[in-house]
């Protein structure tokens, strides 16, 4: 569709309407606003007349606004606590020197949609010296009430975080496409382990989009995410739908997830618990042995069958034995590890005085080993007061 049928037929071009889900409630909790084209071939996405730099500024943001007032004219006939989600381009919203953008939203202001209740989604890259810019501008739209999504998360993330530092969003939008791969999913769960701490540390809400099947949303679910939006839910569509629409199958839903976790959980603790158990009676049975290299070599035969990995550090971290390793099914020593410090690993002086106070093991989440690359969990043991075992 060329860029001109749209900017000769503007009276064709309309708002659409994507629902999006809150965890906590199970209901519809806002809109999302799409721009579409109804042409003689049919209904068209025009997302990408909007980030089409060969198309002057000054048509995008025209079509932009039609858009928007189009929308929030029809929103005047929903629910006063429902969100409005409005995606604006960064550099046409830089470049507004009109602040038309403002200007519609205050005039609809009057008419009734309170400003608190826009989501301002900010798409497409900028230059460093744009962001700073960008950031200023944006704290301008906050004074007025307005909160910050930024969208894209997860299927572009070079530079995101940079971004998301910077700008410091109410919302982070985290695009689930990546899931639909097996071959990125494993990557992408590390860095969205990694943008879920980001958030919290933030204090932003994590909002899952291009959800279409059921394994992600309950992905969503498990990592925090608050909210959710994508084909599986609700289809974009011209007019909105009740709340309650899905009140019940997500209550549902929701429901399986948890007692899958719960049993993955309770089925966690159970291994722990064995692991410990066996542990103290190697221990009991060992108590003369004159080095940890001695005493890692009989575990390694206890353990054979589920660990590759063995070592012994003290309470801050400095390794106290050799490792011992399994290479093509032998177990070897690696002495070269001794007195390496592990103390800058994420919780490692934490689960240290945890496991001295309550003299208890502990399973660690999954996590990629730094060495191996492989997906592993480390079940670490206090042994003493001043001495601890952690097996991979």
């Amino acid at each position: 569709m060329a860029a001109l049928d749209i900017l000769t037929d503007l009276d064709t071009v309309f708002p659409y309407f994507q629902a999006i889900f809150s965890a906590d409630e199970h209901r519809i909790i806002g809109y999302e606003v799409f721009g579409r084209y109804l042409s003689k071939e049919g209904l068209i996405s025009i997302g990408y007349f909007f980030e089409d730099e060969q198309i002057p500024e000054e048509y995008r943001l025209l079509v932009d606004n039609i858009v928007l007032k189009k929308a929030l004219e029809k929103s005047l006939s929903l629910d006063e606590d429902i969100l409005l989600f409005i995606n604006r381009n960064a550099q046409l919203l830089l470049n507004d020197e009109d602040e038309s953008f403002l200007s519609i939203l205050q005039e609809y202001e009057m008419k009734g949609i309170k400003l608190n209740r826009i989501i301002l989604e900010i798409a497409g890259g900028l230059e460093q010296g744009d962001l700073e810019h960008l950031d200023h501008l944006l704290n301008y739209y906050r004074t007025y009430g307005m909160k910050i999504a930024m969208d894209k998360i997860g299927s572009d993330q070079n530079g995101q975080l940079d971004r998301i530092g910077q700008i410091s969003p109410e919302i982070i939008k985290v695009d689930l496409k990546a899931l639909r791969s097996t071959e990125t999913s494993r990557s992408f769960q590390d860095v969205l382990f990694t943008l879920s701490m980001l958030a919290r540390k933030i204090g932003a809400t994590l909002l899952f989009e291009n959800i279409e099947m059921v394994h992600q949303l309950q992905f969503a679910w498990k990592n925090g995410g608050r909210y959710y939006q994508g084909y599986y839910l609700q289809k974009p569509t011209e007019d909105f739908v009740d709340r309650g629409l899905l009140k019940d199958r997500l209550k549902k839903e929701i429901h399986e997830f948890i007692t899958y976790e719960k049993k993955n959980l309770v089925s966690l603790l159970e291994m722990r618990d064995k692991l410990q158990s066996k542990l103290q009676l190697i221990l009991a049975k060992n108590k003369r042995l004159e080095s940890y290299d001695d005493w890692l070599t009989i575990l390694s035969r206890e353990f054979d069958e589920i660990a590759f990995r063995l070592y012994v550090c003290d309470e801050d971290g400095f390794q106290k034995s050799a490792n011992i390793f399994k290479e093509n099914q032998n177990w070897i020593l690696q002495k070269e590890y001794i007195n390496k410090n592990w103390s800058w690993r994420p919780f490692f002086l934490e689960n240290i005085i945890y496991m001295r106070k309550e003299q208890k093991g502990i399973l660690s989440d999954l996590y990629s080993d730094i060495e191996i690359g492989e997906l592993i969990r480390t079940f670490s043991y206090p042994i003493n007061e001043r001495d601890f075992l952690f097996i991979d």
